[in-house]
């Protein structure tokens, strides 16, 4: 058994309760464990799915699996009987969107930089800005 493969007693546990056995109608699934497996070291290293070893399978049909797992409800079903502590608390970063480096602040090149005032000495009060009006024209 490899360090993120399941165990014997884990697969006993659990083996009756996946989609593709004889008894159920459509494909039967030869690989149940292979792809339990496959799921399990994508739950634990936290790797992309085309990062995935191959000896787990083609990446997109695990992942497609998987999906169809999703949407049936047998995730649910079978951590209810499971329960792996390593599992208990699981974080997912699907951060994948890069922000503009002025989105962290970072001071845009040519820039001035403010007075203590609050705005840049050479620019013009804003005529729109109810906290600029003045005079009697806003009356």
């Amino acid at each position: 058994m490899r360090r993120h493969e399941i165990s014997d007693e884990q697969w006993d546990r659990i083996k009756y309760l996946l989609p593709g056995k004889p008894c159920d109608p459509g494909r039967t699934a030869t690989d149940n464990r292979r792809f339990m497996n496959a799921v399990l070291w994508i739950a634990r290293t936290g790797a992309p799915w085309r990062d995935m070893p191959e000896r787990f399978g083609v990446w997109n049909s695990v992942f497609q699996r998987f999906n169809r797992w999703c949407k049936r409800g047998v995730w649910e079903r079978l951590l209810r009987v499971w329960q792996d502590p390593d599992l208990e608390c699981l974080m997912l970063d699907s951060t994948v969107i890069r922000a503009h480096q002025h989105a962290a602040g970072a001071r845009k090149k040519g820039a001035m930089a403010k007075p203590a005032g609050g705005r840049a000495a050479d620019s013009a009060p804003s005529c729109t800005s109810p906290s600029r009006r003045t005079g009697n024209q806003w009356k």
